[in-house]
């Protein structure tokens, strides 16, 4: 449907945000209610439902029948996007081997799209964002967790089974600490919101640590410093939280090094909160690049910040529907 409008379901632990969008990827509406994450599946499901719902009753005219592409949905993980199956994600219990999109489309009568946040991120930033016009896009949300997503010539790269793209798993210190996943050293586990924390927390408790404003920001308690804090801090001109952030982004260019020798993407793009506060050190990531990439030209590469911020898992949602992919 040339030029229809699609509705993009953004599912978290905690909440559904719902969106219309339009075909230039504008978000017309959107609003969110509680997700029940930890009752059985028809609760969640209902969630979902009440949300999609709540944005029919505000745009009746955008939404009745004939009027949209389909809807899209962005569901944490493990899931199965080629049969539209949510698997077994540890933020969502209620859900184990949940066929989402089908029960949507059963409801709906539309067609349904299914993806992690950032693949379908990725993909709304290749057709709609800051990478639009370029072929080979690598998308990276960074926040509580590092997740990423590949696009080339507007299409999601998923591997052999659809599990690829996980370069927040990717080990850049073998001896590094434990990640959630079970591995050591990957960059989720060194340059998330939670390891920017750990490390702000780590040069408070040296025997004699510089003054900063975290501890104060924290109300006088280092265990309490979140990488929210460090941002303030580092906003008011704080040193150490700008030596923990100049730490963070020099991390992030050994990862990066290993990502551009690999795929050699035409443009990175960053989404997640902790990417708008380590925007303001892509320069010196990108003056960092050469020390580790085997790529002459890495630099020429752009280092970018997404177009959607919060609304990202909106817009993805919707962009699946837009580049085609049924369940």
């Amino acid at each position: 449907m040339p030029g229809a409008s699609t509705l993009g379901v953004d599912i978290g632990a905690t909440k559904v945000a719902a969106g219309l969008v339009d075909a230039s990827g504008e978000i017309l509406y959107h609003t969110r209610v509680p997700m029940v994450g930890h009752e059985d599946a028809a609760a969640g499901i209902r969630a979902v439902e009440s949300a999609i719902r709540a944005v029919f009753a505000e745009r009746p005219e955008d939404t009745a029948p004939g009027q949209l592409a389909g809807i899209g949905v962005c569901s944490p993980g493990p899931l199965d996007p080629r049969s539209g199956v949510v698997l077994n994600p540890p933020n969502l219990p209620c859900w184990r081997n949940y066929p989402l999109a089908a029960e949507l489309h059963r409801i709906f009568k539309l067609p349904v799209h299914l993806d992690n946040d950032a693949n379908a991120a990725g993909l709304a930033e290749a057709i709609w964002g800051e990478a639009k016009g370029f072929r080979h896009v690598f998308y990276a949300t960074l926040g509580t967790g590092i997740g990423t997503g590949i696009v080339f010539d507007r299409q999601i790269y998923y591997g052999r089974t659809g599990s690829a793209a996980e370069g927040g798993h990717m080990t850049i210190d073998f001896r590094g600490p434990q990640c959630g996943c079970g591995k050591r050293g990957c960059i989720e586990a060194l340059a998330s919101g939670p390891a920017i924390a750990e490390r702000a927390r780590r040069r408070l408790a040296e025997p004699r640590p510089s003054k900063s404003k975290m501890g104060e920001l924290a109300g006088g308690d280092p265990a309490q410093v979140t990488a929210e804090i460090v941002g303030e801090a580092f906003r008011k001109g704080d040193a150490l939280a700008s030596e923990v952030l100049l730490e963070t982004a020099d991390l992030l260019a050994v990862w990066l090094g290993n990502v551009i020798d690999l795929l050699e993407p035409e443009v990175i793009v960053f989404g997640g909160g902790v990417a708008a506060l380590m925007s303001t050190f892509f320069g010196h990531i990108r003056a960092q690049l050469p020390r580790w990439s085997i790529n002459q030209r890495c630099q020429e590469i752009p280092l970018l910040l997404g177009r959607y911020s919060a609304d990202a898992g909106i817009a993805g949602a919707a962009a699946l529907c837009q580049a085609g992919r049924a369940t």
